[in-house]
């Protein structure tokens, strides 16, 4: 019989499953949106019973569409966004909303972690910035604010580590996803008390779940899930991995001379090395999912969800039912030549990577600027955002010679060769359209022993679709406003406290 995998991904607004065979060839796909809910300034929740109830319908979907015999399906994983936190009763039901990475109304006490030299003292241990969506400083803010909600909860969760409970009502964490929390002591691998005190939070220690491997089985789909979903009982379950080393592997990110770009909700830019690097001026150092190599990233909120904020908000678009839009999108964009377009944005809609009180804004519109021009500078701002960070990591390392790219911008040739030209560099884009998904069953493969290994894993599963060369003519326009984009985030930043809620 051939063998199939599912990998389900959950990100900040989607939940999608996908089916795959042992090659990497997608069978089967299937994505639903879940509401975002902002009950106060800065605060981004989701009701996590919709959340599971998209999974259900997604995982139902792929194997009614597939047609295959669900005794195939030899192995599930889940991925997720990193951060955000979603916490559970004795009962095993939401003691609260689930948060989503993006969520910033605990950032006074980031502010004041980075002020009283608690940032640098725990940082050998941590190896990370500290930042509001991190489930530290939401402990924090639950502590002064509500805490009758840690009193009733009995698990701390990471979003896909919630959903593999749900599958399986097994109590796991996953060391990937965990080792970006600042929750745990990446150093030494191992949850720490010493830490967590640090950070005023020590009494949660016993809340947090024991921690697992990417590719450990981590229970087996119960009888429950079985019966609404199609999956057979008994099917094992993978630990998973934080979403962007799930991207990471499905792009192929085996070789410490690679790079790879997530440009999804979050700008991700990352690359994977034998030796961590431990600096306060990087986001985050964090254990890969490969054994014996980190994941050193440079990311923030401020990718491709600043083009589903405008389609949905401006152009009211942007639903499962209404996918043409982005053709149109793209079609727009296109349109509209690099040397045509002279507004800068600013693609700070959710968070930045400058400024903690800096605002989404386009600058330099005039009259006669019409939807396509405002559509190519948020394609344009969103590019120029991961090549800040991009000049950050090449502090540390040689540039390579090309990036695997991931995330819903992949999906958008124009946007491609506007990341191509912005950097400069080769962007390679793999087949698969649903990278998260196909990282989180690499790890299922692996969790059944069809793989030995990750790099096993990768060399069947990985294919690079088509390589975007950069257009070398566009080089100097695009340093150009980089630069204005540099300088215009200069200029802004001593206003940017005046208008923070």
């Amino acid at each position: 019989m051939e063998k199939y995998l599912i990998g389900i991904d959950n990100g900040g607004t989607m939940s999608k499953a996908a089916l795959y065979n042992l090659l990497g060839e997608e069978v089967a796909a299937s994505c639903y949106k879940t509401n975002t809910i902002m009950p106060s300034p800065g605060f981004t929740e989701r009701d996590m019973e919709e959340m599971w109830q998209a999974n259900v319908k997604a995982i139902k979907d792929v194997i009614n569409t597939s047609k295959i015999d669900p005794r195939d399906i030899v192995g599930v994983a889940t991925t997720g966004h990193g951060n955000g936190m979603y916490l559970v009763d004795e009962e095993g039901k939401p003691s609260y909303n689930g948060i989503i990475s993006t969520d910033t109304r605990a950032k006074k006490y980031v502010e004041k972690w980075y002020e009283d030299g608690t940032f640098e003292e725990v940082l050998p241990k941590t190896m990370q910035s500290i930042w509001a969506g991190q489930p530290v400083a939401l402990i924090s803010w639950f502590k002064d604010n509500k805490p009758e909600v840690l009193e009733k909860t009995k698990w701390i969760f990471m979003c896909k580590d919630y959903i593999r409970y749900r599958l399986t009502n097994e109590t796991y964490a996953e060391i990937t996803d965990m080792s970006g929390t600042n929750l745990m002591n990446v150093r030494d691998v191992k949850y720490d008390r010493d830490l967590l005190k640090k950070f005023g939070i020590e009494e949660i220690m016993d809340k947090l779940p024991p921690i697992k491997y990417s590719s450990d089985i981590c229970g087996y789909i119960t009888k429950e899930v079985a019966e609404i979903t199609g999956l057979v009982e008994g099917t094992p379950v993978a630990g998973g991995l934080f979403d962007i080393d799930a991207s990471a592997i499905a792009t192929g990110l085996i070789e410490e001379e690679k790079l790879c770009i997530v440009a999804g909700t979050w700008s991700i830019n990352e690359y994977i090395s034998k030796k961590p690097v431990i600096s306060k001026d990087l986001f985050m150092t964090s254990i890969y999912c490969m054994k014996d190599h980190w994941l050193t990233t440079e990311a923030s909120p401020t990718s491709a969800s600043n083009l589903e904020w405008f389609i949905s908000e401006i152009m009211e678009g942007g639903d499962k039912e209404n996918c043409c839009v982005y053709d149109n999108v793209n079609d727009l964009v296109k349109g509209i030549s690099p040397e045509d377009s002279n507004i800068i944005f600013l693609p700070f809609l959710y968070g930045t990577n400058v400024d903690a009180d800096a605002k989404a804004c386009f600058i330099g519109l005039s009259g006669w600027h019409k939807k396509p021009h405002l559509l190519r500078a948020i394609y344009e701002g969103v590019a120029f955002c991961h090549r800040a960070h991009i000049d950050r990591l090449l502090k540390y390392r040689d540039k390579p010679e090309a990036i695997r790219i991931a995330g819903g911008a992949a999906k958008s040739e124009v946007w491609i060769q506007i990341f191509a030209d912005i950097l400069q560099t080769p962007i390679e884009v793999t087949t698969s359209t649903e990278l998260g998904a196909l990282g989180a069953a690499i790890c299922a493969g692996i969790a059944t022993g069809d793989f030995e290994s990750f790099k096993s894993a990768s060399d069947s599963m990985v294919k690079v679709a088509y390589t975007c060369y950069p257009n070398k003519d566009n080089k100097e326009i695009y340093d150009k406003k980089y630069n204005l984009y540099k300088k215009s985030i200069e200029v802004l930043t001593p206003l940017w406290s005046n208008l923070s809620n």
